[in-house]
């Protein structure tokens, strides 16, 4: 976490540079499960943090609980299309209950460290028809708990389509080379999200989702299916706090997270 402080203020004079000009409508990744197309705006620095998440994940046999705190992102404007990216999650606890026997297994740690590249192709504010290319690539910091014990990459697609009257479209495709569930070796997942976001008012948004993501890991293959609901309420240009949730709809997925946090620009 002193790490990712430290970055930011390092970053602070360059974004100072950037303070004289006009800045565009605020850029989030936060919440929900898709990820945007627009970028920041050149100089800037926006800090994206999720205060809490808790996750539920159950079967016959157990029942997993796994609760994060300060998943930080820190995204840079390099150029009016493009920003650089650094992630981190301070703080993850999981605990596993046995439903036979009733023992309670639990680990707690840090999480990896996510860097990525955003290249917008078009539209770089959202607006319109706005396209992007975001490689990235997971480093292994994290501990056993909510790390995955290898480095990992992959490449998202970010789509959005303005339709008007508030209303908007996104589709995100995603391939990775994800980390083995033994924690060495990697397989191909991949999938895509889809998503419709609405305004609500002028600082009041939302957004219905859903993913489906397969990953053939060589333990058991899967697909993910995941339903989500979330909002963001920006107070002033340069801050939004945000709430969501989201459902498994099959066997394969969790059964169901709630998460909160807060984005500033600076």
């Amino acid at each position: 976490m002193k790490r990712m402080w430290m970055l930011l203020v390092a970053l602070m004079p360059v974004a100072a540079l950037a303070q004289a000009e006009e800045p565009r409508d605020l850029c989030t990744d936060r919440p929900g499960l898709g990820t945007p197309a627009c970028t920041v705006d050149k100089g800037r620095v926006v800090v994206e943090v999720g205060l809490g998440d808790w996750t539920r994940e159950q079967d016959g046999q157990s029942r997993t609980d796994t609760l994060q705190a300060g998943d930080m992102l820190v995204r840079l404007g390099l150029a009016d299309h493009l920003e650089a990216q650094v992630g981190w999650t301070a703080f993850g606890h999981v605990r596993t209950r046995d439903r036979m026997s009733g023992a309670v297994d639990s680990d707690s740690g840090i999480g990896d460290v996510r860097v990525a590249l955003r290249r917008n192709l078009s539209n770089p504010d959202g607006s319109g028809f706005s396209v992007a290319v975001m490689p990235y690539a997971s480093l292994p910091a994290g501990g056993s708990a909510i790390g995955d014990g290898d480095w990992g990459a992959g490449l998202l697609l970010p789509v959005s389509v303005d339709i008007g009257h508030g209303l908007s479209l996104e589709l995100v495709p995603e391939i990775d080379a994800a980390v083995d569930e033994d924690r060495s070796g990697w397989h191909v997942a991949y999938g895509s999200v889809a998503g419709l976001g609405f305004d609500l008012s002028d600082k009041l948004s939302g957004t219905i989702e859903a993913s489906l993501m397969r990953d053939d890991d060589p333990t058991g293959h899967a697909t993910e299916a995941l339903a989500g609901l979330s909002f963001g309420w920006q107070p002033s240009d340069d801050m939004q706090f945000d709430i969501g949730v989201n459902a498994g709809l099959n066997a394969d997925s969790p059964d169901g997270e709630v998460y909160f946090g807060v984005v500033r620009r600076f």
